[in-house]
């Protein structure tokens, strides 16, 4: 528990008081925000706000992460170091896209085909290491690796993983459009994957889990990361995380779901994410089918705004409905231990 605090609270303070000189350097070397075209009116006041703000998230994941592990028992895990790995890698991806949009003058970076090549580059390569050197369970799971337990084979748990990191990183990413709205969310997700792994390594006999804890230490650190950042970052922001901190941010919430047989529970956990990709989904397939827009603009929390809603309201409103289905995911998960408690 002691590591816990150590971790989440050094991220927490790392992000807090190095965000203000990171918006110094980015302000020196105008390095700031544009604004799509198609964005709600609102958002113009935004453009040239500081970005890039991820750096500070991962710097701060990667300090409490660390941290965590000194004079305390707890070890370093190869699956904890491997999602430390991706997410950085994915981050630098993301700060390669922010960088290119900057120079470019336009909300424009990588285009769709780079980053999503990078993106699944990362994301084939964590599948694979998982599989051959991690060892994890190759069972679809809920919330344990035999629960449904359904056998998926090498190649079929790694194709589900690839599918599974690359589609968090860019759902996180598609949610990154208000201030405050990702991190806050992410928040919630982090905090009970913090809660989920603890709990395993408490009841090891029940999940099997050995790099649980380590886990819960890079879940905790990303809990302080975000709110750490979220002090500047909360509206009206004074500076954005961009796609470094939003690619990387679904990075770290898919592979600790993975690595911790929470397959089936993370679009529980992460629902918000989820909504905000659906939306957009379903926006593309109503508009090439039909001819009809279902939302004013996706993702849909740019609907709510052009409905009049000001931005303040739709990102704590979200930030409810981010916390309860995280909440829910704690409940399903707390649950099933029950049920398993009384057969062991």
């Amino acid at each position: 528990m002691l590591s816990l605090m150590v971790s989440g609270g050094l991220s927490f303070l790392f992000a807090l008081f190095v965000t203000p000189l990171w918006i110094r350097f980015v302000k020196s070397r105008s390095l700031g925000q544009n604004i799509r075209d198609d964005a709600p009116a609102s958002h113009l006041v935004k453009a040239g706000t500081p970005t890039m703000g991820g750096v500070v998230i991962v710097l701060a994941m990667v300090v409490g992460y660390a941290m965590g592990h000194v004079g305390t028992a707890v070890e370093f895990t190869r699956s904890g170091v491997v999602t430390v790995a991706v997410t950085l890698a994915t981050a630098l991806v993301g700060f390669v896209d922010d960088y290119l949009a900057i120079r470019h003058s336009r909300n424009l970076g990588l285009n769709k085909r780079g980053k999503f090549f990078g993106q699944l580059v990362i994301a084939v390569v964590f599948a694979l290491v998982a599989v051959s050197w991690i060892h994890v369970h190759t069972t679809l799971s809920f919330t344990r690796f035999s629960l449904p337990g359904w056998p998926l084979s090498a190649w079929g748990w790694a194709i589900m993983a690839i599918f599974v990191v690359v589609g968090t990183s860019n759902a996180v990413n598609l949610t990154d459009g208000l201030d405050g709205l990702a991190a806050g969310s992410g928040t919630f997700a982090f905090g009970v994957l913090s809660i989920i792994g603890y709990w395993q390594f408490r009841h090891f006999s029940i999940y099997h889990l050995h790099s649980s804890l380590d886990l819960s230490l890079v879940a905790t650190a990303l809990v302080g990361a975000c709110l750490g950042f979220l002090w500047w970052n909360a509206a009206p922001a004074r500076i954005y995380m961009g796609d470094t901190g939003s690619l990387a941010i679904g990075t770290a919430l898919g592979s600790l779901c993975l690595l911790m047989n929470l397959d089936l529970l993370l679009p529980v956990i992460g629902g918000l994410f989820v909504a905000e990709t659906s939306s957009v989904i379903l926006q593309v397939f109503s508009y090439r089918v039909f001819g009809r827009r279902l939302f004013r603009m996706a993702p849909f929390h740019h609907h709510f705004e052009l409905k009049g809603w000001p931005e303040v309201t739709v990102i704590i409103r979200f930030w409810i409905l981010a916390g309860l289905l995280a909440a829910l995911g704690l409940g399903a998960f707390y649950g099933d231990f029950l049920k398993i408690a009384k057969v062991v």
